[in-house]
């Protein structure tokens, strides 16, 4: 199925997502500070535990926000956990199919780069299906989840 050539225009995909990515980058936030917290105490146990040895392990912790988010949207629900709460997927933007691993990784890193350069993400706000500046470059769109089951006739996700 191209993604042009279906009957719906772009707001029956994209509409009301701008302000639930807002939300789901607030939930996935919390949960990526809770993950992080429990492998630190767990890496420092491992490290007392090994009488030291394990401190060395310390050095995950900066990949946790990378490899949760790279993850998610790898796995069967191609969104983070976030975004499924809120009813959102990432699809490719040609075909709507699954990111491939290459896109995710491209997207992840991409978007921790804006996340420097906040102003950056306000580009939603004047494109086409609002999709971000990481969205652009890997070729993904995020869509509502419910309208993505309307339109393929399954789960969508």
């Amino acid at each position: 199925m191209s993604y042009s050539t279906y009957p719906y225009p772009d707001d029956y995909l994209t509409a009301g997502v701008l302000s639930r990515r807002v939300f789901a980058w607030l939930i996935d936030c919390i949960l990526i500070v809770i993950l992080g917290w429990l492998l630190w105490w767990l890496l420092v146990l491992f490290g007392v535990l090994t009488l030291g040895l394990g401190f060395h392990a310390m050095v995950l912790l900066p990949w946790v926000p990378f490899l949760y988010n790279f993850l998610s949207l790898i796995s069967q629900g191609t969104a983070t956990p976030g975004q499924r709460v809120m009813g959102l997927a990432v699809r490719r933007n040609d075909d709507l199919g699954p990111p491939t691993p290459l896109q995710a990784a491209i997207s992840v890193i991409l978007y921790y780069v804006t996340l420097t350069i906040p102003l950056l993400m306000l580009v939603a706000l004047f494109t086409i299906r609002h999709r971000t500046l990481h969205d652009l470059f890997s070729g993904l769109v995020v869509v509502r989840a419910e309208a993505m089951q309307a339109l393929t006739g399954s789960s969508g996700i």
